[in-house]
C-alpha cells in the first residue's frame, strides 16, 4: 500500500467503492486522514464498513466541511452529464480528483525523482505496460505494476528512487489527475472511443494528451493523425520552452510500427529500431528482434513491442537486456493468447476481442484459421471482417449472433452453427486435426461481447482455455473424430 500522507488530518468525500475506491479509501486512512465515502451499491457499502471505512450519504452532507473529493473513474465527470456527486463538489469550491492524482502528490511529497511511467492510448495500452514491466523486472529492476490494469496503484508499494512503478492509465484517471507528471509518458495512439464520456474526439484527444503533456520524456506515436498532431504540437512547446528556460529538458519522442523514421523508434524489418536525430539510416540501432516472441504477433503488437522497447531504452537497458524481455514475454490473458498445441494445431484465446476491429488484429496474423464466433453482436457485426475471410478454412457460430453471422457468412466461406463454445471448440478442433492445413489455427475471436452466455471476455476465454486443456480426453473418447 502508498499511505495518504499529503492529507493527514484532512476531511475527504469518495464516491465509489469498488476495487479502486476501496483500496484508496484505506490507503487515505492509513495516511491519516479523515474520510468519509459513499457508493450507490449496498454491496460496496457493507464491503467497506467490514473494512474500518466511515460511510456518510453525500447527498446529505455539509460539503463545506471537505478538503477534496475523491471520485471513481467510472463515474462520469463531465458527459453525458456530470454526477450528481461532481455537481456538489463544483457546488462546493471542492477539488475533484482520482486515486492517481493521490499518488502524483505522494510521489512529489515523498520521492520526486522516483521514476515513474505512465502509458496511455485507445488500443494495446494494457499489453504495452504488462511488456514493459516484463521488460524491467527480467533486467533486475524493482517494477510496480498497476494502475488500469489489474492492480489499484494506491494498493502498490509506495515511490522510491530505486522503485519503477509502470502505470495504465485511461482517460477516466487522466481527467481525474491534474498534477501528472511522470517521468515517461507514452501514448500509443488514438481512435474515436469513450466519446458517450468525452463529448467529442477532440476533448477525448485533449485529455489523453495532458499525459505527456507533463512528461520528462513524450513517447508519442506517430502512426495515426490525432497522436502525429500531439506530437509535433508539444515538440514545438519543448523546443520553445527550451529557448526560454534552458534547464527544461523535456523531450519528444516519435514512435512508429509501419515506417522507418528520420529520428526515433521504429518497427523494420521485423525488428525494433531507434535511429538518433542527424544520424543516417545505416547507423540506426537495431534494439530488439520480434521474430520469435511468440505472444506479440501482429502489427498492433509490434507497435506495443516498440513502445516497451523504447521505454526500456529510456530506462537505460542495454540491447540485449530489452531483447531478452520481449523474447520472454507470456503475453496478456484473453489476447492472442496460446493455450494450447495438439500436435500441428494452436490453439489461440482471443476472447478479448469483443468487436471486429479487435478480431481484425488475429485474423491478419493467422491463416489456414479455424474461427470461434459470436455472442452478444456488436454494431456492424464482422462484415467489416469480409477482406480476411480467404484466411478461414471455417467459421464456428455460438451465440445470440448466430443467426446475423450466418447472413454473413453464407456463400462467403463454409460454417458450422455450434450454438456453444464447448461445442465449437470440439468441432473446430477436429477439423483442423482432419484437415490437410500445415499449421492450423483454432481460434477463438468472437468479435462480440460475451454476456449472452458468460459473465464477462475474462469468463468466456477462461472456459475455451479449460476446455482446450480437456480435448485430448474428448478426442480420445471419440476416437480422434467425431461422433
Amino acid at each position: 500500500m502508498t499511505p495518504v500522507t499529503t492529507f493527514k488530518d484532512k476531511t475527504v468525500a469518495l464516491f465509489g467503492l469498488g476495487g479502486s475506491g476501496l483500496a484508496t479509501a484505506k490507503a487515505l486512512i492509513a495516511g491519516g486522514a479523515h474520510v468519509r465515502a459513499w457508493d450507490d451499491g449496498e454491496a460496496g457499502r457493507l464491503k467497506a464498513v467490514a473494512q474500518g471505512v466511515t460511510l456518510e450519504d453525500l447527498a446529505r452532507s455539509d460539503w463545506s466541511q471537505y478538503d477534496a473529493f475523491i471520485l471513481s473513474p467510472g463515474v462520469p465527470l463531465t458527459h453525458p452529464e456530470p454526477h450528481w456527486t461532481a455537481q456538489r463538489a463544483r457546488a462546493a469550491g471542492v477539488e475533484i480528483i482520482g486515486d492517481i492524482e493521490l499518488f502524483c502528490r505522494e510521489r512529489a511529497a515523498l520521492a520526486p525523482g522516483a521514476p515513474f511511467v505512465a502509458i496511455t492510448g485507445t488500443n494495446g495500452k494494457s499489453t504495452t505496460t504488462a511488456l514493459i514491466a516484463h521488460i524491467l523486472r527480467e533486467a533486475g529492476r524493482d517494477v510496480q505494476l498497476g494502475g488500469n490494469i489489474g492492480v489499484p496503484i494506491l494498493d502498490l508499494e509506495p515511490p522510491s528512487d530505486e522503485r519503477i512503478h509502470v502505470i495504465e492509465c485511461s482517460s477516466f484517471q487522466i481527467d481525474l489527475t491534474p498534477s501528472l507528471k511522470p517521468t515517461i509518458g507514452v501514448l500509443i495512439n488514438l481512435t474515436p472511443d469513450h466519446i458517450d464520456r468525452h463529448g467529442t474526439m477532440a476533448h477525448y484527444a485533449a485529455v489523453k494528451e495532458r499525459l505527456v503533456a507533463g512528461a520528462e520524456v513524450a513517447l508519442i506515436g506517430v502512426d495515426d493523425s490525432y497522436t502525429h498532431a500531439i506530437g509535433a504540437r508539444l515538440a514545438e512547446r519543448f523546443a520553445e520552452r527550451i529557448v526560454d528556460e534552458e534547464s527544461d529538458e523535456r523531450r519528444v519522442m516519435p514512435v512508429s510500427a509501419v515506417r522507418a523514421l528520420d529520428w526515433g523508434f521504429y518497427v523494420e524489418k521485423g525488428a525494433i529500431y531507434f535511429r538518433e536525430e542527424g544520424h543516417a539510416p545505416e547507423e540506426a540501432e537495431l534494439i530488439a528482434p520480434l521474430a520469435g516472441a511468440r505472444a506479440l504477433r501482429g502489427a498492433h503488437n509490434a507497435q506495443n513491442a516498440a513502445f516497451a522497447c523504447a521505454v526500456g531504452w529510456e530506462c537505460g537497458l542495454e540491447d540485449d537486456e530489452i531483447g531478452r524481455g520481449v523474447q520472454s514475454f507470456p503475453g496478456l490473458p484473453h489476447r492472442m493468447e496460446e493455450v494450447g498445441h495438439i500436435d500441428r494445431t494452436l490453439f489461440i484465446n482471443d476472447s478479448k476481442a469483443t468487436n471486429a476491429d479487435a478480431a481484425e488484429k488475429a485474423l491478419a496474423s493467422f491463416t489456414d484459421i479455424y474461427w470461434i464466433i459470436g455472442g452478444k453482436a456488436k454494431e456492424g457485426g464482422v462484415e467489416p471482417l469480409r477482406g480476411y475471410f480467404s484466411r478461414i478454412r471455417k467459421a464456428y457460430l455460438i451465440g445470440e449472433a448466430s443467426d446475423h453471422f450466418a447472413r454473413t457468412l453464407e456463400g462467403a466461406l463454409p460454417y458450422e452453427r455450434c450454438e456453444t463454445l464447448d461445442v465449437a471448440t470440439a468441432r473446430a478442433a477436429c477439423d483442423a486435426l482432419e484437415g490437410d492445413a500445415p499449421a492450423p489455427v483454432v481460434l477463438l475471436s468472437p468479435a462480440c461481447a460475451s454476456y449472452d452466455q458468460f459473465a464477462n471476455f475474462e469468463a468466456r476465454g477462461d472456459a475455451f482455455r479449460s476446455l482446450v486443456q480437456g480435448l485430448p480426453a474428448v478426442l480420445a473418447a471419440r476416437g480422434g473424430g467425431r461422433t
